[in-house]
């Protein structure tokens, strides 16, 4: 596991002062409680710091960035950017999931690649950088793994609502969703969906849940429309 950890170290550009503090963050609640640890040798605190953390630093980035936004928006932005989906996309990124300690039910349940393990799991290493290497290593660690891209990962994350309200806005017709298949155990699942736009299907995707397959295939449809805009050819 050290060496696996020190892969992830030389992915996230900090080397930790006390190693035990990332051996630490990676520790799910499952794993220890499998293992018969205290309750406090799981990630869960960290979590609970890291979570403090990134508020902290994704306000001030706001307050900096929107000087004439007032603050209501402000709020429901920065809710927008560190939500689960959000976290998610970010802990995908860097593979995070892979370098967790699960608990063999949790394992078996493909929790090492579910949205609420792996957002988690980003706020956990940021708490454990906190501390390890203070503030200002915590908030270059967000600002190039969390606030990067913003746009591109809205479009993601929001994409069924996104799309709805293009496709409204043009009268393309109804936007609708269709499974078409799922693989796998009821507890390891995977889902295939399609986006059709008027009956035409403009998107596919897959996931672990349908909400996430469904999520995919809109982003891939925003996309499709997008480059037809661009190109000057009209959706009908």
């Amino acid at each position: 596991m050290h060496d696996r950890l020190k892969e992830l170290e030389n992915k996230i550009g900090y080397k930790f002062t006390d190693f035990t503090l990332l051996e630490q963050a990676m520790m799910h609640s499952s794993y220890t409680n499998e293992k018969n640890l205290p309750k406090s040798s799981c990630n869960e605190r960290l979590e609970f710091l890291g979570d403090a953390v990134l508020e902290l630093v994704s306000s001030e980035f706001l307050f900096k960035e929107s000087p004439d936004t007032p603050e209501g928006e402000l709020t429901k932005t920065r809710a927008s950017m560190v939500c689960e989906p959000s976290l998610a996309l970010c802990a995908r990124d860097i593979g995070l999931g892979n370098y967790l300690l699960l608990g063999k039910g949790e394992e078996a349940t493909g929790g090492r690649f579910r949205d609420s393990v792996t957002s988690d799991a980003m706020e956990v290493l940021i708490g454990a950088i906190y501390l390890d290497g203070g503030f200002t290593n915590a908030k270059e660690f967000i600002h190039r793994f969390v606030l990067t891209d913003l746009e591109n990962k809205k479009l993601f994350y929001d994409s069924k609502t996104i799309l709805q309200e293009m496709v409204q806005a043009k009268k393309d017709g109804d936007v609708t969703y269709r499974l078409v298949k799922e693989e796998g155990p009821d507890h390891n699942k995977s889902f295939y969906v399609e986006v059709l736009i008027g009956g035409a299907v403009m998107g596919e995707g897959s996931g672990r849940t349908k909400k996430a397959a469904e999520q995919q295939a809109a982003y891939k449809a925003i996309v499709s429309l997008k480059n037809r805009d661009k190109a000057g050819v009209i959706c009908t």
